[in-house]
């Protein structure tokens, strides 16, 4: 039997749990050590997860542990240094998004990686839940003809109030960009990975809660090479009316020459061909981890790709083209007037 591929991990805050709680299920991985300033707080992530070592530099981290791969589950801000470090030392890499605080950071990292000899890739872990694969696969076997059009509407209900985010993510209040930033972004990757190649964007953004800085709703329409649309309609402030806002994080109607594939709050599918009843389509996903276990479904697809070699789905130059996306979004909503990509 081959030896366990050995990962460390840097940082341990809200969401890291859901990444070291899943590591715990990939049997061909041990996290051997993770880095946190904070001893009290990483020792609520290593005594339930298993994680044996602990450093306050991640630098000391990675020299004397020697990992195949390293997870950065930190600030954007941080993000450049740590993955110039680990490329330089053949450290393969996880970075968690956002990636950088902008679009020129992000180019930069990918540009940096990749004149290294290590494997690069985005956490971006919204494509991989469960109903999402699920409806890429539906595509993919053509049930409902000619793409039209993909419109989400998402109602977070996290960000009404004068305590918006101190609970959870306080940091959010403080972001001059926040809704398409730090939510945005991953429903313009997954309308990628459903429609293709984003051809032009129009947006219009606002800010509801004025105890935050950026942006917490906002409109946005993607028109994609396929001639296919597709309409984000959010905002952090309402609430959705279902038990979990956070399980889908919204209803998704997509639309076809042959009929429509229909998601709601509680994960299930619906077919509806035209002329025919709205149908439920069988599939499987479960309510553990987070979002439909999609932090366990990407970390397994990264370690299969790690060993095949395969190219990961959310690779540095794959993603660059949801971040420019996400770019343009913002641009748009400056000058009210529709962006054009030239990919």
């Amino acid at each position: 039997m081959t030896s366990k591929l050995k990962g460390v991990a840097i940082g341990a805050g809200y969401f890291s749990k859901f990444q070291y709680e899943a590591w715990t299920r990939i049997p061909e991985v041990e996290i051997t050590a993770l880095c946190n300033s904070n001893l009290e707080r990483a020792k609520g992530i290593m005594e339930p997860y298993g994680v044996k070592n602990h450093y306050t530099d991640y630098k000391e981290m990675i020299l004397k542990e020697q990992p195949d791969f390293v997870d950065i589950i930190t600030p954007p801000e941080t993000h450049f240094e740590m993955c110039k470090f680990a490329a330089d030392h053949g450290v393969h890499i996880i970075c968690q998004k956002p990636l950088a605080p902008t679009i020129e950071e992000s180019q930069k990292i990918v540009n940096y990686v990749s004149k290294k000899n290590v494997r690069f890739v985005v956490h971006e872990n919204f494509r991989f839940q469960p109903w999402h694969r699920e409806i890429k696969n539906i595509l993919d076997h053509d049930k409902i003809g000619e793409l039209f059009s993909l419109n989400f509407r998402s109602r977070m209900g996290d960000g009404w109030g004068e305590d918006a985010y101190l609970a959870r993510q306080p940091y959010f209040r403080d972001y001059k960009r926040l809704l398409i930033y730090e939510t945005g972004v991953h429903f313009i990757d997954t309308f990628r990975y459903h429609a293709g190649e984003v051809k032009s964007v129009y947006a219009i953004l606002k800010r509801l809660n004025s105890v935050i800085k950026g942006e917490d709703s906002g409109l946005m329409l993607l028109n994609f090479e396929n001639n296919a649309h597709a309409i984000w309609d959010a905002n952090r402030y309402n609430e959705n009316n279902f038990k979990k806002s956070r399980y889908t994080f919204g209803e998704y109607l997509i639309d076809g020459s042959k009929g429509s594939i229909r998601l709601y709050s509680d994960g299930n599918i619906t077919i509806q061909y035209l002329g025919e009843k709205e149908k439920k389509h069988e599939y499987v996903h479960n309510d553990i981890g987070f979002a439909g276990d999609c932090c366990y479904i990407f970390q397994r697809d990264f370690v299969d790709k790690l060993i095949s070699g395969d190219e990961f789905e959310t690779s540095g130059e794959n993603y660059l083209k949801t971040l420019q996306a996400q770019d343009a979004v913002y641009k748009s909503a400056e000058i009210n007037r529709p962006i054009f990509l030239y990919n």
